[in-house]
């Protein structure tokens, strides 16, 4: 028993001195490297965002009475002037509910006329009143959902039925307008102050590389993905010739102003294996110290870095950065 504890303590000695040799020849290693001194310097601030597009307006054309489909007045492709008729569902119900809304109405102008003479008492005249307001408001909503017409201009995108088959819930139609689209732009949070609505953009397409298309903000969102920790704004783009199409991929790069930005060479930034965080290395007193950066706008071979430890007047290790690692002592090459 005596031996197995010494055993043990000794492996634990041995253990300890092995971490402890491995501690100091890392700390007296002394890596070669060169390094620039961080300054601050004028930036054109601009960022490029790309997004799918989507009809400004779509609507799921889907009447809230079910029943036989009499009639659909048009086809996929088809364009469609607000107001003009789209579906019409069996009439049956829609007429029989006119017809007893016209002989309360016949029945309405004969209480009013009774009533005036004192042959009909208030409260018949309340009742008929009652009814015919009822009906009325019933033959409406039939009329509206018997007789489906298009709410806005647009384009038929979608058919689901044909004339003579149930409608049983699913959309008959799709309608989407598409001559002013709508587009949705994730911006990273620290923008947010600099959006506003009205703000003018243009956009890209690559399908039209010699053109560019105006778009205007039209809503900021007011909160922040916290996963993300980006905003989302919503961009409206006139489309009067409809050369782009819900669906399409467009980039917009966003003139946001001048602005003072640190910047470094971009092969200088290290990314974590397996992961997409970025960091660097700045000299901290002949120290190798690592700093996770976020990148932000990039100029060819240089990329802004953003950090609270990344300041003006900061040594970053600009050469030699891939061998180091946190703690090593550094020997600063000059040129």
């Amino acid at each position: 028993m005596k031996k197995t504890i010494l055993y043990a303590f000794a492996a634990l000695a041995l253990m300890a001195c092995s971490k402890e040799t491995q501690v100091t020849e890392e700390t007296e290693r002394v890596e070669q490297v060169r390094t620039t001194v961080l300054q601050p310097r004028e930036i054109e601030r601009e960022i490029s965002v790309s997004t799918n597009l989507q009809g400004y307006l779509t609507v799921n054309v889907a009447p809230s009475i079910t029943g036989k489909i009499e009639h659909i007045y048009c086809e996929v492709g088809d364009r469609k002037q607000k107001g003009q008729d789209l579906v019409r569902m069996d009439q049956t119900q829609y007429k029989t509910t006119k017809i007893s809304f016209t002989n309360l109405e016949v029945e309405k102008n004969r209480i009013e006329l009774l009533l005036k003479t004192g042959s009909a008492t208030q409260q018949q005249y309340d009742q008929i009143i009652a009814q015919y307001n009822s009906t009325q408001e019933q033959l409406d909503f039939l009329q509206t959902n018997t007789y489906v017409k298009a709410p806005f201009s647009g384009v038929i995108s979608a058919k689901n039925y044909e004339d003579g088959e149930l409608y049983s819930g699913q959309p008959i139609l799709v309608l989407t307008q598409i001559d002013k689209l709508k587009a949705l732009l994730a911006i990273p949070e620290s923008y947010f102050p600099q959006f506003k609505p009205g703000m003018k953009l243009t956009l890209t397409s690559e399908i039209y590389p010699d053109q560019v298309f105006p778009a205007t903000v039209e809503v900021v969102y007011p909160t922040i993905d916290a996963a993300s920790h980006t905003f989302q704004v919503k961009i409206v783009i006139p489309n009067g010739k409809n050369l782009l199409r819900p669906g399409m991929y467009v980039t917009t790069t966003i003139g946001l102003g001048k602005a003072n930005a640190i910047v470094a060479p971009y092969q200088a930034v290290e990314k974590l294996v397996g992961a997409n965080d970025r960091y660097v290395f700045i000299n901290d007193n002949g120290v190798a110290r690592r700093v996770s950066v976020t990148l932000g706008q990039r100029f060819d071979q240089e990329i802004e870095i953003i950090a609270p430890e990344i300041v003006p007047g900061v040594e970053m290790v600009t050469t030699g950065q891939h061998k180091l690692v946190d703690g090593v002592k550094l020997n600063v090459v000059k040129d």
